[in-house]
């Protein structure tokens, strides 16, 4: 993935243009806030909103600034999001390098008021082992919310910002919340006890986004691609890959929607596998929300296992 610095540059420079000729005034007042009958909740990509919808239902207006389809770690921000930004009142985002471009849209957004909401503070976040991927893009795995654990701390985040910025809806915000976090456990729990049973622990996938699933119940990932899904695999890695399907009795080669088949598809046939689907939730997929993907993946895994 191509760094575009100066192409970001000149997209800011010209948003901050764009404002002082327009001569609107995006500053929000406590007289705003109180007249609102719901905040204006702005995420940066689909899971972020799944977990702000479960929190704050009917009483939020939700916009995603990250498209559907579109790799948040490549994405750029244009003029239009640095004006929904000035006019919201809480910005969720991941964390851990998953945004690179939030600190220079957060300087260039003209909104004193705005609630920021790093929703990884307070995660055990798993560090990067490949030097090249701590210097392109920090020493944190970002996929946090793929661990059903760390998820948890996800959303008491949002849950505490919902309430901060909505202080007479704190008790609608906590049962959410408290009903939420109890759906996670109960999912945690059940395949808790379904790996528990099984002694494989190995699996493969597109790219390496998983950690957090693994350290949740014991497994381990392999990937055709890394953390970050830059580029394919050197042939020494493919031939390693196909090694590692073989000794492992691999069956199932897990791929997701933004990252290129093709290789997958090679190892797949090389092995004597299938291919098939898991959700990263970076985008919205075949109409789940977060509880109905996390399960069909945890189940895929599973069942790849038995």
């Amino acid at each position: 993935m191509l760094k575009k610095n100066k192409l970001f540059s000149v997209i800011i420079i010209f948003s901050c243009i764009m404002f002082m000729f327009s001569g609107c005034n995006n500053k929000k007042t406590a007289t705003d806030n109180k007249s609102k009958s719901k905040l204006d909740v702005v995420v940066s990509f689909n899971v972020m909103r799944e977990f702000a919808s479960a929190i704050g239902k009917d009483k939020i207006n939700i916009t995603t600034i990250i498209p559907n389809g579109t790799e948040p770690h490549d994405f750029e921000p244009t003029v239009k999001d640095l004006k929904i930004l000035s006019n919201a009142d809480i910005f969720i985002y991941n964390g851990l390098g998953m945004e690179s471009w939030k600190d220079k849209v957060l300087d260039s957004v003209d909104n004193k008021n705005l609630i920021v909401v790093n929703t990884s503070d307070g995660t055990n976040a798993i560090k990067n082992t490949d030097s090249g991927e701590i210097k392109e893009h920090g020493q944190y795995d970002p996929h946090v919310w793929l661990g059903l654990k760390e998820a948890k701390v996800q959303i008491k985040n949002i849950k505490d910002a919902l309430i901060k910025a909505d202080p007479s809806n704190k008790t609608f915000y906590e049962k959410n919340y408290t009903d939420f976090s109890k759906q996670i456990d109960d999912l945690y729990n059940e395949y808790s006890e379904k790996f528990n049973s099984v002694k494989n622990k190995n699996f493969v996938t597109g790219h390496a986004a998983f950690a957090y699933l693994c350290r949740d119940y014991g497994l381990k990932q392999n990937s055709v691609e890394d953390v970050f899904a830059e580029g394919e695999p050197s042939p020494k890695k493919l031939e390693s890959l196909v090694e590692y399907c073989k000794e492992n009795k691999i069956k199932t080669i897990f791929v997701e929607s933004m990252i290129s088949p093709k290789v997958s598809n090679t190892l797949a046939k090389e092995v004597g596998a299938k291919v098939q689907k898991i959700y990263t939730m970076e985008s919205k997929e075949d109409n789940k929300n977060y509880i109905e993907s996390m399960r069909y993946n945890l189940q895929a895994i599973y069942d790849s296992l038995k």
